[in-house]
């Protein structure tokens, strides 16, 4: 298992955000040979980082030019639509098979640190329907523009972008705009860093570190500097795969315990625990009833009820006629 080192900011530090204003404001827009990445480049040569790695990175064909970001003043709601489908049979039906299938791994993390396996078993499912869906995006260029939000061409871009047509008044659509591209670049600059320093813990090449298209890993689906600070090593091997389903399940489970996660915590004191992982209660509250399905059986009874209807709706193996309601009425 790798130590944790703590990074330089915390990305919701009063220090971090100052920062970062400085830095929005010292580093005019220039011509390059970086490809539109100069602005992020500076950012982390003066963090740090070697220039002439940082500009190896960046100019690598693998890396795409940056062009322009597009960002809204504000940041949109999560649907709570979203999430229904995680409740329908066939996918209760999924949650149960990787409960199933590692029931002995959530057992072990649930002894460790105390989280429900059947809680993390519904996470999992949510997050990447149990390892099946991790994503096969470059981490860095996903996480890398996002952190370009606040470059000037690219701010002054979104400004004259939002202030044709719009009613709201140019010096409160500045203020907007310059909130949320410093709340982008707070939230992913450090995970552009997270995610180089993961690759040279790794000994990988950054542009070969894949995930979602949000640049999140494995099954938990991890941030990079989540991966720093919550990553175990649940197998033995002594290394941090998220892609395997021994670290995912204890690494998963060890984030829930860090943000406060007891046995003896009540509905609303679980639900913001939970909250800490994805900040949608459409997404705790999914995973509360997917946990507690899973306990109690609840989606297996339903399967068999369904089964035995159908049966009973059966004479000699052909099929009774249905009701015009039924006939017409599709779910």
């Amino acid at each position: 298992m790798f130590s944790l080192l703590p990074m330089p900011f915390s990305i919701s530090s009063p220090l971090f955000a100052a920062f970062s204003l400085v830095v929005v404001l010292a580093l005019p827009a220039r011509a390059d040979n970086l490809r539109g990445w100069g602005y992020l480049v500076d950012r982390l040569v003066l963090d740090g980082e070697a220039r002439a790695e940082v500009e190896r990175i960046f100019t690598d064909p693998r890396m795409p030019p940056f062009d322009k970001l597009e960002f809204a003043p504000e940041r949109r709601p999560e649907p709570t639509s979203l999430y229904r489908g995680f409740l329908k049979p066939a996918s209760m039906a999924q949650a149960r098979a990787c409960w199933n299938r590692h029931l002995s791994e959530f057992q072990r993390a649930q002894r460790d640190t105390g989280v429900p396996g059947a809680l993390l078993a519904a996470l999992l499912h949510v997050e990447s329907r149990c390892g099946a869906n991790t994503g096969n995006h470059r981490i860095l260029y996903r996480v890398a523009r996002l952190a370009m939000a606040p470059a000037p061409e690219n701010f002054r871009w979104n400004l004259a972008r939002w202030l044709d047509g719009s009613a709201t008044s140019p010096s409160r659509l500045h203020e907007q705009l310059t909130g949320r591209a410093r709340y982008l670049e707070e939230t992913f600059y450090p995970e552009v860093r997270a995610t180089l320093e993961l690759a040279r813990r790794w000994r990988v090449d950054p542009h070969e570190l894949r995930g979602s298209s949000g640049g999140a890993i494995g099954w938990p689906q991890f941030l990079p500097s989540n991966v720093l600070r919550f990553g175990r090593d649940g197998n033995g091997d002594g290394v941090v795969d998220l892609t395997n389903s021994a670290d995912a399940i204890l690494s998963a489970a060890e984030y829930l315990r860090a943000y406060g996660w007891r046995p003896d915590l009540e509905r609303p004191q679980r639900r913001q625990v939970l909250w800490n992982y994805n900040r949608s209660f459409a997404y705790v509250d999914t995973l509360l009833t997917l946990q507690s399905r899973l306990e109690s059986g609840s989606e297996v009874r339903g399967t068999q009820h369904r089964a035995a209807t159908a049966k009973r709706g059966t004479r000699n193996g052909k099929r009774l006629g249905k009701s015009p309601r039924a006939q017409h009425t599709r779910k």
